[in-house]
């Protein structure tokens, strides 16, 4: 539970929709004050005159909608809000990714789904000492096949291999494309124990079944793929693995 209250602003257009919202975040001990607004210049005016931790808000809305909205609370300096998407369309998940939303939830909103998004906030506004693993691995990926929108679980990612300005996330079975480059990933998913193997590689350590050198050549492997690893990475992956065992031990 957090410490202090999360002071939290809602931004709906939809009278019944925002006073629902309204009404199950009042429920939640998390949750201290709300403000709301029916429109994205009334939210915008409201954080730029207040210090809040979160907005939970609607896409479509006039004037400013909550992308647009989101773009502009990117650029505010830390502290900034998290951003809590809570909308009837799922086409806009890539984008809320990449703007390091904190959840996006789908209407009609169910409280215990709007529970586990405070619960992420809350989360993520914690000091990383105070995180369990639990709590750090269970970021989900919004990916996008043929405009249908699906929701991956980072802890199911094996590897990430990149592509161009897109990265490419292996699951167990499938591999999903997506709209962000490779570093953005390594800095993101670094303390989730993904490390770069290869300039166009990272690894889940936990997913590695194997490592193999031969003739001077190392390669891991996970699941039925084998992967190059890069001389200057070899050591560090080797150390990275060593101590990954022994803690799991």
């Amino acid at each position: 539970m957090a410490e202090t209250p999360l002071r939290a602003l809602v931004a709906d257009d939809e009278e019944p929709a925002l006073a629902e919202l309204v009404y199950l975040l009042q429920r939640d001990d998390r949750i201290g004050e709300i403000r709301t607004a029916s429109n994205g210049p009334d939210a915008l005016k409201i954080l730029q005159a207040a210090d809040l931790d979160v907005v939970f808000c609607d896409i479509k809305m006039p004037g400013l909608d909550g992308i647009d909205l989101a773009s502009v609370i990117s650029k505010f300096r830390p502290p900034r809000p998290q951003i809590v998407f809570v909308t009837a369309y799922d086409e806009h998940a890539v984008e809320a990714f990449e703007l390091e939303a904190t959840d996006y939830v789908m209407k009609p909103v169910r409280a215990e789904r709007l529970a586990e998004a405070v619960r992420r906030v809350v989360t993520a506004g914690a000091p990383a000492a105070l995180q369990t693993p639990d709590e750090t691995d269970d970021e989900v990926i919004p990916v996008e096949l043929a405009g249908v929108t699906r929701f991956v679980q980072r802890s199911t990612v094996r590897y990430v291999e990149a592509q161009g300005d897109y990265a490419r996330l292996h699951t167990g079975q499938n591999s999903h494309l997506v709209r962000i480059p490779l570093s953005t990933l390594e800095e993101r998913w670094g303390d989730a124990g993904f490390t770069r193997i290869h300039r166009s590689t990272l690894v889940a350590l936990a997913h590695v079944d194997e490592m193999r050198v031969d003739g001077g050549r190392c390669a891991v492997r996970v699941g039925d793929d084998w992967l190059p690893v890069s001389r200057r990475h070899t050591r560090e992956l080797r150390d990275l693995l060593v101590r990954s065992t022994s803690l799991r031990g």
